[in-house]
């Protein structure tokens, strides 16, 4: 374990954090090789890097840590990557320390982000994830003697960082529910699109674990329940291995890269306006739902990409492009809202979809007051009865304490359809025969 030298400042009242003491955490001859990544002068004095600590593990185990260090390894890594995503990295460099660097955030959403993740893997391990509140410290100093931080004030973290995601999103009042915005002006219809979109920029493509990747991309109806209207189409996609057509499952498509993500998310927006055009000329649609990954939307590049695809999208629509955030699982509230506020002035609604269903108990706990104004799931396939009677009351209602809008795509029928409704849900897509 680190040895430290522990602040006596009353971190409750603290106001100002860098007026505690340093402490200083020691690092391993492994950490020391790997640090320069961190030791970013600007990085530092802007609070971009943090040490999480799992001391409250290591203590509690006592004589057992040997046997269950690797097992805590483990799961703060798989909690570390997937919180992070491509926006931050992180470095092991002691027993119980690890670095992390999130260039893309503020000092507070740094600290309220390591928060987040210390009290997930303490809660994991000793069902205590307060303990978080004295093991993140913001570092100052990197050097070949130790990590110099300082403790932060969780309150005080917590309050900016929300403070901060509120300023950043001073938009309109959102509407009464998902499908209530205002009808606009009726577009010109145009006698021919202006250029056919093709989809050989984006794909196929070589993935940066060597395989060959294409997106494949059809337009599924979805409707309004009340009435069952249809307001437009979602854009399904499946990502496959060129030459034996294998499709990626959601869990081996997250692994890929940030540049893959991207290169799969702008091929789904050109096939689906491709196939749009194709299928329907002339015709503009009441609306389409597009799928992004959380990944693409966390960096500047991958917003400024996806915003130019909704622009040109916005011409096969009536009223507008729904975003739909992919992976947004175990995303800090604080990067969540910042996401949701920058792809909202492109988007007329913005949905999250959720992979795995029904969620566990307080998984959805950090997409409360995130701006999202609909969740989306897709049905599981082969289901008895029964079993998607179940499913469907259990993933619609821990949805509904989030929000009023619930989206359930590829019901098996129209009668399935009918059922999600009855539960609460609020629109769905029937799989095809």
């Amino acid at each position: 374990m680190s040895p430290t030298t522990e602040t006596t400042a009353d971190d409750a009242v603290r106001v100002d954090p860098m007026a505690a003491k340093a402490v200083t955490r020691l690092m391993s001859a492994d950490g020391e090789a790997a640090m320069e990544q961190f030791g970013d002068p600007e990085l530092l004095a802007q609070g971009k890097v943090n040490i999480i600590a799992l001391d409250a593990v290591y203590d509690r185990f006592g004589s057992k840590w040997g046997l269950r260090r690797d097992q805590v390894y483990a799961h703060a890594e798989r909690t570390l990557q997937r919180m992070l995503g491509a926006r931050g990295f992180y470095l092991r460099v002691s027993e119980t320390d690890f670095l992390i660097c999130q260039p893309e955030l503020s000092r507070f959403g740094c600290q309220a982000a390591c928060l987040v993740a210390l009290r997930e893997i303490l809660g994991h391990f000793l069902g205590e994830a307060h303990l978080a509140n004295g093991y993140v410290h913001e570092v100052n100093k990197i050097s070949s003697t130790g990590v110099e931080a300082i403790k932060i004030n969780p309150a005080l973290a917590a309050r900016a960082a929300a403070e901060e995601a509120q300023a950043e999103t001073a938009v309109p009042p959102e509407p009464a529910s998902f499908v209530e915005a205002p009808e606009p002006e009726p577009k010109p219809q145009p006698v021919l699109r202006r250029i056919r979109r093709t989809m050989d920029q984006w794909s196929p493509f070589v993935a940066s674990d060597g395989r060959e990747l294409r997106v494949s991309c059809t337009l599924e109806p979805v409707f309004e329940l009340k009435n069952y209207a249809r307001i437009g189409f979602r854009l399904a996609r499946r990502v496959l291995v060129t030459g034996s057509d294998e499709e990626l499952p959601p869990a081996a498509i997250a692994l890929l890269s940030r540049a893959d993500l991207l290169r799969i998310d702008l091929a789904t927006i050109a096939r689906g306006l491709d196939r749009l055009d194709a299928d329907d000329g002339a015709k503009l649609q009441p609306s389409l739902i597009i799928p992004v990954s959380y990944v693409s939307l966390s960096s500047q590049r991958g917003r400024d990409e996806i915003a130019k695809a909704f622009k040109e999208a916005n011409d096969f629509v009536q009223r507008g492009v729904i975003c739909e955030i992919c992976d947004l699982e175990g995303v800090p509230q604080v990067a969540l809202l910042s996401a949701v506020s920058l792809i909202r002035p492109f988007s007329l609604f913005v949905v999250g979809r959720l992979s795995t269903t029904p969620p566990a108990p307080g998984a959805l706990s950090q997409l409360k007051g995130c701006g999202l104004q609909a969740l989306s799931v897709e049905c599981p396939p082969h289901m008895g009865e029964a079993e998607f009677h179940g499913w469907s009351k259990a993933t619609i209602d821990a949805l509904k304490h989030v929000t009023r809008s619930v989206l359930v795509y590829r019901t098996a029928s129209a009668r399935d359809a009918g059922m999600v409704a009855l539960l609460g849900a609020t629109h769905a897509s029937v799989r095809a025969a």
